[in-house]
């Protein structure tokens, strides 16, 4: 797994030993931060379900102003920690070894974020439960992209009846990704 473009490219990245973290592949990161180019010079960018940072570190490297990454395995934050020194891009970062829900509450107050990216564990429900608990808080507004990694068997109905209208939809061969905004006037 390596950094696609930016001023990190070609770096190679470390992940966790494990079926604990799903990294992206290279080409499926590429095809995502193709679409997500327009929006990342200097945007606030929230990494959820981080994993070995490898999305939050591309975005960092193609222009985001700053990440915060999402992490609860202390083993996984570490090596998002390592990620971060290798590719010269700690000092725009803040790595936080939280559940999303705790990160969540911890954050709330600060400025909305531009882009959040959330990758949880699949046919949990747990992008539900994210986009809910983001759902009242300062980090979201009518202008924040949302965009979910999932299994291609998700449903975004539930998502709708949150608040949350669906504008894209890129389907893989194993997963998908959407492209989530809050509906303006859902507060």
């Amino acid at each position: 797994m390596r950094v696609i473009a930016g001023k990190a490219r070609s770096l190679r990245l470390k992940t966790i030993d494990g079926m604990d973290t799903r990294p992206t592949t290279d080409r499926i990161k590429e095809t995502l931060f193709n679409m997500l180019q327009p929006c990342l010079p200097d945007c606030r960018f929230l990494d959820l379900f981080a994993g070995s940072g490898a999305i939050g570190i591309e975005a960092l490297s193609r222009g985001a102003a700053s990440c915060v990454f999402v992490e609860n395995s202390r083993k996984a934050a570490e090596c998002i920690r390592e990620n971060l020194r290798f590719t010269h891009l700690e000092d725009e970062a803040r790595v936080m070894t939280e559940d999303v829900w705790t990160a969540i509450r911890q954050l709330d107050g600060e400025q909305p974020f531009d882009c959040i990216f959330m990758d949880p564990p699949y046919r949990k429900e747990l992008e539900l439960e994210a986009l809910k608990a983001l759902e009242n808080t300062t980090l979201v507004d009518d202008h924040t992209l949302l965009v979910v990694e999932a299994s291609l068997d998700t449903t975004w109905e539930k998502a709708e009846a949150l608040g949350y209208r669906v504008e894209k939809i890129k389907k893989y061969k194993t997963n998908q990704h959407v492209f989530l905004r809050r509906e303006e006037g859902c507060v």
